[in-house]
């Protein structure tokens, strides 16, 4: 791979915010191997980010036609945060246009997409109910192109460069998961390669974040944690260089680089066994091919959203009543 990477020419890379919280951006300009500066000055050629760039403005909104246009059919796209499909894409604009009309344009030209962060892979937090801006996952829109999903909230830096490099030097995807997340990074469950595994299967649990179980390392399957039914390198990659990660730092996963983990219920709540393995939430695009076409499904969210809104009035105007006759 790395002759490969010395004989290649530099591949353009566009990388666009949408619905997301720049976290999985930070992720990323903390990787140790390789680092966000050898990248971007050996490895690729970063020819927008709206984060990095000092561009603003219609120089920003230049250099990504630009980039677009010259490396058309070639470039690697990059997509950070969900996309909100609500208020004809209003709750996420930039230079004036909508983030999805920005997404199908650049995803035309995009020799592949890469999808970095849960936001951009599975929708995350935007996505998880009621989801009042209709947001919607990468693969939501976009179906006929090769799609990477890099979950996480944030994934881990290593992985998103891991993955980057594979597909720029080889020209290859990956081989990918039911969830189309590359093997490689999430072909194994935390739990899998925990160094809490022993503990676990002798039956050692914590039962607070205080007591001697937690001071002596023991499993943290009662307080919650979800590293049974969650798929990534955590465990053995870790973050910061290889210094640690959130188990090893006293905290249960939180199983972030999964669909749907905002809306799985109590963070600290030990899941049954009968939830372990693959057989959890499908991925939002299969959610979306069931109920139809992406316009069907973003009408039928139209209709949820203006229900739960009327429930909340409902609700209100209840709790105000009840309230007056107590006054009363």
């Amino acid at each position: 791979m790395a002759e490969q990477l010395r004989q290649a020419p530099r591949p353009s890379v566009v990388y666009l915010s949408f619905q997301e919280c720049t976290g999985c951006f930070e992720s990323l300009t903390r990787s140790f191997a390789p680092t966000i500066e050898s990248l971007i000055f050996n490895v690729i050629s970063l020819d927008y980010d709206d984060t990095l760039m000092a561009a603003a403005g219609d120089a920003a909104e230049a250099a990504l036609t630009k980039a677009m246009k010259d490396n058309f059919g070639k470039y690697v796209l990059v997509i950070d945060g969900s996309v909100p499909t609500g208020a004809g894409g209003a709750y996420c604009t930039s230079g004036g246009r909508s983030a999805v009309d920005t997404l199908r344009e650049a995803a035309k030209g995009a020799a592949a997409i890469v999808c970095v962060g849960t936001c951009s892979a599975f929708g995350g937090i935007p996505f998880a109910d009621p989801n009042p801006t209709s947001a919607w996952p990468v693969t939501a829109i976009v179906g006929d192109k090769p799609i990477i999903n890099v979950s996480g909230c944030p994934p881990i830096p290593e992985v998103i460069t891991g993955t980057l490099l594979q597909f720029v030097s080889t020209g290859q995807v990956p081989d990918l998961d039911e969830h189309r997340r590359p093997k490689a990074f999430f072909g194994n469950t935390i739990h899998d390669r925990c160094y809490r595994r022993p503990f676990y299967d002798e039956g050692k649990f914590a039962k607070s974040f205080d007591d001697e179980g937690a001071r002596n390392g023991w499993c943290l399957y009662e307080l919650g944690c979800k590293g049974p039914t969650t798929y990534n390198a955590c465990a053995t990659i870790k973050w910061n260089g290889g210094t640690s990660f959130p188990i090893e730092s006293g905290h249960g996963c939180l199983g972030c680089s999964e669909p749907g983990f905002w809306d799985k219920g109590s963070f600290y709540a030990a899941q049954s066994s009968a939830e372990w393995g693959k057989g959890g939430a499908p991925s939002p695009r299969r959610v979306l091919e069931v109920g139809g076409a992406a316009v069907a499904a973003g009408a039928v969210l139209g209709v949820a959203s203006a229900g739960v809104s009327r429930l909340r009035q409902h609700r209100s105007e209840q709790n105000t009543a009840d309230r007056d006759k107590k006054e009363g």
